[in-house]
């Protein structure tokens, strides 16, 4: 595809020059605006994505909603068009490269320069969440660093507009997995503090030069922004002081609500740390001096308070006894494994209360299947309050939509939702999905079923062969014969067979199998037996032609047709009334054709 585009013109004003680039979604050409004499970047669609109405047409939405952008650190986009099928986005063309390649060939870069792109980024942010715009795929990929340093945010093709429409789906999720935030991994919307979390990665990486999780597989990587906690960064890079390392782990917390609330606090925040400035916050609590007032008691008054103090003391103490030493200590049993109720009734009978708090699990629901005090623990006077976790059956989910999605896509969206691909990948045949993408599932899309359900997919292997009809060969050279099956969508055996023929000349082919008119399967091979010689001796024919004495010229033409195919020997004008007389070899069995003026007028076999 890409070699084809060079040199295309696309809206009648925009010329292809040369390939940048090219991800699983698109590829990336230099190009020129012909109207206004600019170089441009034009992002193609790749087919795959292109027939895809649902695709093109919330493609085309989004580029319209972040044309509506405008900001320095924002690469803007031009146009969006569609011409003969291809759909394609036109875009501000930026002179430098991408902060992925940076990191990879200088390592971690000076901490002056990580925040100052960084507070860059975050000034983009700022600007698109307040035009309701979420990136969702914030990575050094999609950073593009100027030559003269300014950072630059691009790639806002998969990005959302943050609208209730938009905000409660959770479709495709196409950013890379070691910059994805931990809700993007359970398969929830992205928000805006989701990039706050990508950006996170990003300081990270150019910080230690190093992405803080790593796996054999994007599952793996996946579920460690899930679960697992970031090693600080200054462990990795001592030059990383921790003011930095704060703001750092904060933007890496896994509850969004733990982070900074916007772009703009991140960016404040960057800019005190790295200054060294410390705010300290002291509230001064004004204390309200009062007139005191002084009373003097007579001792009786004295004696009567210190009576009544007494007399509350030893209440209190009898009291606390009589209940404490009064009630014997029980050992909790284990009530793991019983219904509630059931559990529930064997506590009541030691004297001891419940609290119930419900989770999901495997186990069948209303199940206890924890108790925060057991057999195993302490003993405890009634009436002691046991909390049981009861199961609430298992978290059913809604299985995700893999139509038309590659392999690896599919497990990335299944991990995303919980699920899991299943083992082996089935295949078949298909007429409206491509080789290699998922054409059918098991379950189906929608179906609501517990976490880690292994999925079964379907992979297209195309739409399914057709029966042909094998070609005569006989007579025919090799690189004939590869040809003509070629043309009839089939192949050549290349185990070829040698046999001795005086019907055939050396290298001719002398049998087939199956033989000429078979229908077999599209893409059969075909074998063949090629002569090894001598081949027929070669014979001469005399022809002889009387030409029409009718005052007129004529065209005389010979043809001889013998195993070296059909050949003319004799081509000419004679005046009327000739006799026209030709020699001419030939070999094996021959057919000899006159024609005057094109029109056949003597045809003849030659025996071998």
């Amino acid at each position: 595809m890409s070699f084809g585009m060079i040199g295309r013109q696309l809206g009648n004003r925009y010329e292809i020059i040369e390939q940048l680039g090219g991800g699983g979604m698109a590829i990336v050409y230099k190009g020129r605006d012909n109207f206004l004499g600019r170089l441009v970047t034009i992002k193609v669609l790749r087919p795959e994505y292109s027939c895809d109405q649902n695709f093109t047409f919330r493609f085309r939405r989004e580029a319209r909603a972040v044309a509506s952008l405008s900001h320095p650190n924002i690469v803007s986009i031009y146009d969006v068009g569609q011409e003969d099928g291809i759909h394609y986005l036109v875009m501000e063309y930026v002179d430098g490269e991408d902060l992925k390649s940076i990191i990879r060939r200088e390592g971690s870069l000076p901490p002056e320069r990580a925040v100052v792109i960084a507070c860059q980024v975050l000034e983009a942010l700022e600007h698109a969440h307040e035009n309701g715009i979420v990136h969702r795929d914030i990575k050094p990929h999609n950073i593009l660093i100027t030559r003269s340093g300014r950072a630059k945010l691009t790639d806002f093709g998969i990005a959302r507009e943050a609208t209730a429409a938009t905000v409660t789906q959770t479709d495709t999720i196409l950013g890379s997995v070691h910059y994805l935030s931990p809700e993007q991994a359970r398969g929830e919307p992205a928000e805006p503090r989701s990039d706050l979390y990508s950006l996170g990665v990003v300081l990270y990486e150019m910080l230690t030069g190093t992405v803080p999780f790593t796996g054999e597989s994007p599952i793996a990587v996946a579920l460690k922004h899930v679960q697992e906690e970031p090693e600080p960064p200054s462990r990795r890079n001592p030059a990383v002081l921790p003011a930095l390392e704060e703001v750092v782990l904060r933007a890496l917390q896994k509850k969004p609500s733990r982070r900074f609330n916007s772009a703009r606090e991140m960016a404040e925040s960057l800019k005190r740390a790295f200054s060294g400035e410390e705010e300290e916050a002291t509230r001064l609590i004004p204390q309200v001096s009062k007139p005191r007032v002084r009373r003097r008691l007579r001792p009786a008054g004295w004696a009567v308070i210190f009576l009544l103090l007494v007399a509350l003391l030893a209440g209190g103490v009898w009291a606390w006894e009589r209940y404490y030493f009064g009630t014997p200590e029980v050992q909790v049993p284990n009530v793991v494994g019983l219904p509630l109720e059931e559990a529930q009734a064997i506590l009541a009978q030691l004297g001891l209360k419940t609290a119930v708090k419900k989770a999901p699990s495997d186990a069948k629901e209303g199940i206890v299947i924890a108790q925060d005090i057991g057999p195993e623990g302490p003993r405890v006077k009634p009436p002691r309050t046991i909390t049981l976790t009861v199961s609430a059956g298992p978290e059913l989910r809604a299985v995700p939509n893999l139509y038309r999605l590659s392999l690896e896509d599919a497990r990335m969206r299944l991990a995303e939702n919980g699920f899991v691909l299943a083992e082996p990948v089935q295949k078949g045949y298909s007429e409206e999905v491509p080789a290699g993408y998922i054409f059918g599932q098991m379950p189906a899309p929608g179906e609501k079923k517990p976490r880690g359900t292994p999925v079964t997919v379907y992979l297209s292997e195309g739409p399914p062969p057709r029966q042909v009809e094998v070609p005569g060969l006989v007579g025919l050279t090799l690189e004939q014969a590869r040809a003509r099956l070629a043309e009839s969508q089939l192949g050549l055996d290349e185990n070829l067979q040698w046999a001795e023929s005086t019907a055939y000349l050396q290298g001719q082919v002398v049998a087939q199998d199956p033989p000429q008119g078979t229908r077999v399967t599209q893409g059969t091979k075909v074998r063949l037996t090629l002569s090894r010689g001598p081949g027929p001796l070669p014979r001469e024919a005399r022809i002889k032609v009387p030409v029409p004495n009718d005052g007129q010229e004529h065209q005389v033409k010979i043809n001889i047709s013998d195993v070296r195919g059909s050949n003319t020997v004799y081509l000419n004008t004679h005046r009327p009334g000739e006799q026209v007389e030709v020699v001419s070899r030939y070999f094996g069995q021959a057919t000899v054709e006159v024609y005057i003026d094109e029109r056949l007028v003597k045809r003849e076999t030659l025996k071998p």
